[in-house]
């Protein structure tokens, strides 16, 4: 095992000077760059994403929490939980770039500790968000005008199928096509069978010369996002893709305390029939969405950002050390 870092000297002074202009980017558009906790005594309750998990061995956190061993907590996954209760009290438009963790295999395009880039516009949907998305985008790796797309009719166009109005027997009739018959057959749930056609069949050929934007998720997959007012099957979010690489995620954001809760017991409650954890939901998170202002937020990895713009293959090439150096 060499003590080299995995990429060259070269491609991290490149991976430097995207930071910079990054953070020039937002604070020339008076946002506000912010810190947040690494560490929390909540996770994610997405049945897609695994926090690492550790144990604070100081005084008790909460006399709810009596736990003899400590007290859990998990790394975060995502800045977003505590980047919008700053935005309920008051911060205004706010940016952060920060390590987060996901415990999920390292290859190509993941490494478990990984830099995202975060920000929330408020008074922005996510239709105004894109836009802005769109104009870093050619800032930082001089592309072109990136084109817009539904989620429904990217799966039309590639697929020939209807996300919205397929039943689950002819969603995996179209990823039969694809040899996931085997795959596919036994798996219950509609949105884990939409995921695996999306990421199979739709994210190698879209945006391969140019970005694009995917949006209108299905309201099944809404996670943190408004439902539609004009269309209750799907959600205001979007995702954004450039040469088969998934480069961010945003959302106009949910406000409403309540419904957010719900889905976040709706995710615990499928955690226990797919034999995973439940995972702790964060009461001070949910308490805050009552003042949260009307916001679009988006987090986008910086990593395969700087991939894109240094022309690199592998996640690897851009970072200084991976897991297996660290």
């Amino acid at each position: 095992m060499s003590w080299k870092p995995s990429a060259s000297i070269k491609e991290l002074k490149q991976r430097a000077k995207i930071l910079q202009a990054i953070r020039h980017f937002f604070i020339t558009r008076g946002l506000l760059e912010v810190e947040t906790p690494i560490l929390s005594q909540a996770g994610v309750t997405d049945i897609h994403l695994f926090c690492f998990q550790t144990h604070f061995m100081g005084p008790q956190i909460s006399s709810s929490k009596p736990e003899a061993q400590g007290t859990p907590l998990y790394l975060q996954t995502s800045p977003e939980f505590h980047m919008k209760r700053l935005l309920s009290a008051g911060s205004g438009c706010i940016f952060q770039i920060s390590k987060v963790f996901r415990n999920e295999e390292s290859g190509r395009f993941h490494n478990p500790e990984f830099t995202l880039l975060e920000w929330y516009r408020v008074g922005f949907d996510h239709f105004r968000l894109m836009d802005e998305m769109d104009q870093l985008l050619q800032f930082i790796l001089k592309s072109e005008t990136a084109r817009r797309c539904t989620y429904q009719n990217a799966f039309l166009e590639v697929l020939a199928v209807d996300p919205l109005t397929a039943s689950l027997e002819q969603l995996k009739t179209s990823g039969e096509k694809l040899n996931l018959g085997e795959v596919l057959s036994e798996e219950p749930d509609r949105d884990t069978v939409l995921q695996l056609l999306f990421c199979i069949a739709i994210e190698p050929v879209i945006a391969q010369h140019k970005p694009c934007f995917i949006y209108n998720f299905p309201a099944s997959q809404a996670a943190l996002a408004r439902i539609s007012p004009t269309d209750k099957r799907v959600a205001e979010r979007f995702e954004v893709y450039f040469q088969g690489i998934e480069l961010a995620n945003g959302f106009h954001e949910l406000s409403d305390g309540q419904e957010q809760l719900r889905r976040f017991q709706a995710d615990n409650r499928l955690r226990s029939r797919k034999g995973l954890a439940q995972m702790p939901i964060d009461g001070n998170f949910i308490s805050s969405l009552a003042t949260l202002p009307d916001c679009a937020g988006v987090a986008l990895g910086v990593d395969r950002l700087v991939m894109l713009a240094c022309e690199k293959k592998h996640i690897d090439d851009v970072i200084s050390f991976t897991i297996k150096g660290a």
